[in-house]
């Protein structure tokens, strides 16, 4: 799979992404939360498996391999979600659309402390245009920022959470199948977040059997195309283009969730929202390496021309 490839891969994962936030609203408000996603996650982690076996990847791991993959669980799964859970109820949409869009910043510093990635003027810069472009998206119709509540901390935690897990899917990824590490990950990690859910939500499994048949379809369309293929794509790209260069691609999952609410929930987009996706797209091309990998290919080009005359 060539460079390119995995950015319109990415690109598409960051589609399906975006539009699982409203199936993710459409979801928690039918069942217990915490409840409904680990049984979303228990349900992809079966996807995983089931490609895995069609595509004869499965072996077994060692004991330190499962080790490692479990500790990646607990931060690309557990953390991540339950973090996320806790602060969505205590702090504004607005203050944990900013937060969360420091992923990718959060990501690179992570891969630059412990994986030795350069952290180059040209990254910073498409970073930073990345993270102006979110913030235009999600203030934009929104109230003014709230203060700094522990429903904040709890989204950079689960910021913290999964870019940590970035690191270590891609320390592992050069071992495990990335296929077989994802569906691992989502198994344990579902294991775990279900029995937090039975202390946190006693009546959650009871809530089960009160879903209609659309939010039904919803659920599986969730599991098996957002978390279970759209993970095992997104653990792939980590491991050809890095941690902190995938991470930049998130920037672009809140317009595309923006464009789902449009859609299917009748929410507006605004001009200051399309302009804060401009300086997004303008900011992966330009942490993503697109940019200088054109133009040094221009160059190669030219000095072929030149040596040819």
């Amino acid at each position: 799979m060539s460079k390119l490839s995995t950015y319109i891969a990415l690109i598409f994962v960051m589609v399906i992404w975006g539009g699982n936030v409203v199936a993710v609203k459409i979801l928690v408000n039918a069942f217990a939360p915490i409840t409904i996603t680990a049984l979303r996650i228990f349900t992809a982690s079966l996807v995983v498996f089931l490609v895995l076996l069609a595509t004869k990847g499965m072996r077994n791991l060692t004991k330190k391999e499962m080790g490692a993959i479990f500790a990646a669980s607990l931060f690309n799964v557990v953390g991540h979600h339950f973090f996320l859970a806790i602060g969505l109820t205590k702090t504004t949409a607005s203050n944990a659309g900013i937060i969360l869009g420091l992923s990718p910043l959060i990501t690179a510093v992570l891969a630059m402390l412990f994986l030795g990635d350069r952290f180059s003027l040209l990254k910073f810069s498409g970073i930073f245009f990345g993270f102006i472009g979110v913030v235009f998206i999600v203030l934009h119709g929104s109230t003014a920022i709230g203060g700094i509540s522990f429903g904040d901390l709890s989204i950079f935690l689960s910021v913290l959470s999964q870019g940590i897990s970035f690191i270590l899917i891609k320390k592992m990824a050069h071992a495990v199948d990335t296929r077989l590490l994802t569906g691992w990950m989502l198994l344990s990690g579902s294991v775990v977040l279900f029995f937090i859910s039975l202390f946190s939500e006693p009546q959650g499994l009871s809530t089960l059997t009160q879903g209609e048949l659309t939010a039904w379809l919803v659920f599986f369309a969730s599991a098996i195309f957002a978390t279970g293929l759209g993970h095992m794509i997104y653990n792939k790209a980590i491991h050809r283009i890095g941690a902190a260069e995938s991470a930049i691609f998130i920037n672009l999952s809140p317009f595309f969730s923006l464009l789902a609410s449009y859609l299917f929930l009748d929410e507006m987009i605004h001009l200051a929202q399309i302009f804060g996706f401009v300086l997004i797209v303008i900011g992966v091309i330009l942490a993503s390496g697109a940019a200088a990998d054109k133009a040094m290919r221009l160059t190669v080009h030219r000095n072929k021309v030149n040596c040819g005359k």
